[in-house]
């Protein structure tokens, strides 16, 4: 698809990468796009929600044609209660490596992890454990995807600035007002990408009835 052009081929394998954005810009939508390309090719793949019922995530992907009962066993669709803090703090911390390597997973979502880092109160700790955590991760044979929304008040930014450090790729998306103030237009823009030569481009993106098209050919206005 489009953005596999602007990533120079699509995400590296066995790296992180962030999707950050404000509300109803289609962040859940490419990580499920991700988890789905994944299942198609084969793959094992872990998605976390913190956020969406499981029975919303698949009445989603069934809309968009996707069958996630297909796939059997390869798909773990898993939901969390943020506000069980020890639940959630010790699945992800400690349980997901443990299932990663168990199922073989090769592609893991967590939506949003902007959720996981609110557990904390204390910014030097959401700091700590979340370096922790990616470290942790860094040693699993797998691609991450980690979805966040944005700060209140900066659409650029993830809500505690922090995933932006840790990632290897960030991507964004956001909405844009044309010149006249007549449209809205939502764009997505790979903000950084370790080892490879990204696009710096800002491209449009629809999100379809069969999921996100980037038009990365095309200008904004």
């Amino acid at each position: 698809m489009g953005l596999d052009t602007m990533l120079s081929g699509g995400l590296i394998e066995n790296s992180i990468c962030a999707l950050v954005g404000t509300y109803g810009t289609g962040k859940t939508m490419l990580a499920l796009q991700f988890a789905y390309e994944g299942l198609s090719r084969g793959e094992k793949v872990i998605y976390i929600s913190l956020e969406e019922r499981e029975e919303h995530l698949r009445a989603t992907m069934a809309q968009k044609g996707w069958d996630p009962g297909a796939f059997g066993d390869r798909f773990y669709l898993l939901k969390l209660d943020p506000t069980d803090f020890n639940l959630a703090i010790n699945s992800i911390k400690n349980e997901l490596p443990a299932l990663i390597e168990s199922t073989g997973a090769s592609r893991v979502v967590i939506d949003p992890i902007s959720l996981f880092e609110g557990l904390f109160e204390d910014e030097s700790e959401r700091r700590r454990e979340m370096f922790r955590f990616v470290e942790v991760m860094r040693d699993e044979a797998c691609t991450l995807v980690l979805t966040s929304e944005t700060r209140p008040g900066n659409p650029e930014e993830s809500r505690y600035g922090i995933i932006e450090y840790l990632a290897d790729t960030v991507i964004l998306l956001r909405y844009i007002r044309s010149p006249g103030l007549t449209e809205v237009h939502l764009v997505i823009e790979v903000v950084k990408m370790r080892r490879s030569a990204h696009s710096r481009e800002i491209k449009p993106f629809e999100i379809l009835q069969d999921g996100i098209l980037v038009h990365s050919e095309a200008s904004l206005f």
